[in-house]
């Protein structure tokens, strides 16, 4: 199964904490999101592998946006 994560609302990706293929728990921080001069941790909604990750740091992104798949 796999879990996807978006962005909660439009904002910048100052970085991303994990690799395609990293292993990953629940609510680990995967991608550090920053909107509204806040830097807001976007977590692992569940254990599971790393299978896409959809952005890349300094990409602009919107609202729900897919950022990460996870299986």
């Amino acid at each position: 199964m796999s879990v996807v994560k978006s962005a909660p609302m439009t904002g910048t990706i100052v970085e991303i904490l994990v690799k395609v293929g990293d292993g990953v728990k629940e609510d680990d921080e995967v991608i550090i999101h920053e909107a509204m001069k806040m830097e807001n941790p976007i977590f692992a909604p569940s254990d599971g592998t790393v299978k896409e990750i959809k952005v890349k740091e300094k990409d602009s992104v919107e609202a729900d946006q897919v950022l990460m798949i996870l299986e």
